[in-house]
C-alpha cells in the first residue's frame, strides 16, 4: 500500500475516533485517535520532502493540542457535557435520614427484612436493619440501637 494512501487513511481515522469521542465519552476513543494522529505525523514526516513534511507534522501536532485545549475549555459548558457532567456537590445533599425516632420505639415492618428493609415508625418509612435474623413483613419490630445512620431492630 502507498505511503500516502496510509497517511490520509491514518489522518481520516483520527478524526473519525476523535469525533466519536462526543457521542461515547470516557477518554479511549480520543487516545486512540490522538495516538493515530501522531502515527500519521510520522508517516508525514518520512514521506513528503522537506517543507511539506515539516508542515504536515508540526501542523498534525498544533491541530491535536488545539482540538485537546478546545475540547477542555467548551465542552463542558455545551448542551451534551452539561447532560454528562456531574453538577450536584455531595456536601450539599441532604441524607434521607429520621432524626424524630429514638431506640425503644415500636414499629412494623413494611417489607421483609432480610437483613435489611423498610419499616413504619410514626407513619414513616424508614430504612433498617435487623440483629442478623429475618423479620417477615408485617411484624411488630422495635429500635435496639442506632449506629451513625444505620437504624438497628429486632422482632417483638
Amino acid at each position: 500500500m502507498d505511503l500516502n494512501t496510509i497517511y490520509f487513511t491514518l489522518l481520516l481515522s483520527g478524526f473519525v475516533l476523535i469525533g466519536m469521542e462526543i457521542f461515547i465519552p470516557g477518554g479511549v476513543l480520543g487516545i486512540i485517535g490522538a495516538l493515530i494522529w501522531i502515527a500519521a505525523s510520522f508517516v508525514g514526516w518520512n514521506e513528503f520532502v522537506y517543507p511539506f513534511n515539516l508542515i504536515s507534522s508540526i501542523g498534525l501536532i498544533l491541530i491535536l493540542i488545539l482540538t485537546f485545549y478546545i475540547w477542555m475549555k467548551f465542552f463542558p459548558n455545551s448542551k451534551v457535557g452539561k447532560g454528562l457532567t456531574l453538577t450536584e456537590n455531595v456536601n450539599d445533599s441532604s441524607p434521607h435520614f429520621v432524626h424524630n425516632i429514638a431506640i425503644g420505639q415500636k414499629g412494623i415492618a413494611a417489607t421483609t427484612l432480610r437483613p435489611a428493609g423498610i419499616a413504619i415508625f410514626n407513619e414513616q418509612r424508614v430504612d433498617v436493619v435487623t440483629d442478623a435474623s429475618w423479620i417477615e413483613e408485617n411484624s411488630d419490630i422495635e429500635i435496639v440501637e442506632i449506629k451513625k445512620r444505620q437504624i438497628i431492630v429486632k422482632k417483638i
